[in-house]
């Protein structure tokens, strides 16, 4: 029975990566390999924290998982709470795992990609909506005269500076972030994108991240055309609260899929970022 099996609970160390790729792989999403899995949980940024979750262990076999990515950026530590998954033979447990996330009472709490089961239970405990209202672009290729677009590392680099320029080399080799700058009037702005899948179909870019909301105004169109022609995306998917109005030729949405926070310091929902999250990591 399960319930006479030991099982031990534990922090998630570099060495535990490569198993606990393989069993979010084989119990999870398959879409993504061990090694990918493995890879998207140890961060690309620096972190004082040692650790990447929690793990649940029975006669020396990872049973449960709570993954988690830690950082700390300008003076805000933040613990994102991400792959959540135990063996229905051992779901008993499962709340071990909670308790250990909650548990850090140093942290603010992020979950932005919950489950519909987590939803409810993230709200008993606390956890806040983000605002996701935003709007559905179709990427044109029309042309965008006075739009200078950059991919490439060191072009980027070259015209960012100060906490941008920081959180780009923070995120440069994310598996799941794109990155891209446009220059107008010798102005840049940087953003942060992600392909993802709605209905297992991949055909939209979703935007997690805008240096400068005023700029992307005039220069979206040209990010719309990159989106499309180099990545193959023919929909963006925008939120208010990242890149501000929506344009006059978008679909309203007034409402996407969840983003949860549990803030212990009462920082307001606007510093919540998608930049030091799963979203920037792992790519399913």
């Amino acid at each position: 029975m399960a319930h006479s099996k030991e099982v031990s609970l534990a922090p998630v160390t570099t060495g535990d990566l490569p198993r606990v790729g393989e069993f979010l792989s084989v119990h999870l999403d398959s879409t993504l390999t061990p090694g990918q899995w493995a890879r998207s949980l140890r961060p690309t940024w620096t972190t004082s924290h040692p650790d990447h979750g929690f793990l649940l262990e029975s006669e020396g076999t990872v049973v449960g998982v709570y993954a988690a990515l830690y950082s700390e950026t300008e003076g805000r530590a933040v613990c994102n709470v991400a792959a959540w998954c135990v063996l229905d033979e051992f779901r008993h447990h499962s709340l071990r795992l909670l308790r250990a996330m909650l548990a850090q009472r140093d942290r603010e709490l992020t979950d932005l990609s919950p489950s519909g089961t987590v939803i409810p239970l993230n709200e008993r405990l606390g956890f806040h909506h983000l605002d996701t209202s935003g709007a559905l672009v179709a990427n044109l290729p029309l042309p965008t005269p006075g739009v200078r677009l950059l991919t490439g590392r060191a072009d980027i680099e070259a015209v960012l500076s100060g906490a941008d320029l920081a959180a780009y080399r923070d995120h440069a080799d994310s598996a799941a972030a794109r990155h891209v700058v446009a220059v107008v009037d010798g102005r840049p702005c940087w953003v942060v994108f992600r392909a993802v899948r709605r209905k297992r179909v991949r055909l939209f870019a979703s935007v997690l991240h805008v240096s400068d909301r005023d700029l992307f105004r005039a220069a979206a169109p040209a990010v719309y055309r990159h989106v499309l022609l180099a990545h193959g995306l023919p929909f963006t998917l925008l939120q208010t609260r990242v890149s501000g109005p929506r344009p006059w030729h978008s679909v309203p949405l007034p409402a996407q899929r969840p983003t949860m926070y549990l803030s212990r310091t009462g920082e307001p929902p606007e510093t919540v970022s998608y930049l030091y999250s799963e979203l920037t990591q792992v790519p399913w």
